[in-house]
C-alpha cells in the first residue's frame, strides 16, 4: 500500500510542476514575451492546457469571475499542497497502523 502512496506522491509532484510551467508560460504569452507563432511554444502550450484544463474546470465553476485574472492554477496548487502535506501522511499513518 505504501508503494501505491509513493507513486501517488510522485504523480502529484509531477502535476505540481506541470501547473507551475503552464502558469508561467501562460503569463509570458499574455504579456507577449513568448510568441505563439512558434510551433514548439504553441504545441507545448496546447499540451499543457490539455493536461491542466480538466483539473481547472471544476475550480473555475466555483470561483467567481475575476476578468482577465485566472486564479484556478493557484487554487489547484493549494489543494495539491494540502493533499501532499495533510491527506497523504494521514493515509500513510492509517495504513501503517493497520499492518502493526
Amino acid at each position: 500500500m505504501n508503494v501505491l502512496l509513493d507513486i501517488i506522491q510522485v504523480l502529484l509532484n509531477v502535476l505540481w510542476w506541470i501547473i507551475i510551467v503552464q502558469a508561467i508560460l501562460s503569463i509570458l504569452i499574455s504579456f507577449n514575451v513568448i510568441n505563439t507563432h512558434n510551433d514548439f511554444v504553441r504545441s507545448l502550450y496546447r499540451a499543457l492546457m490539455t493536461v491542466t484544463e480538466p483539473i481547472y474546470r471544476p475550480v473555475r465553476r466555483i470561483l467567481p469571475d475575476f476578468g482577465a485574472l485566472d486564479f484556478a492554477p493557484f487554487v489547484v496548487l493549494i489543494l495539491l499542497g494540502i493533499t501532499q502535506s495533510i491527506i497523504l501522511p494521514a493515509i500513510y499513518r492509517a495504513t501503517a497502523a493497520t499492518f502493526i
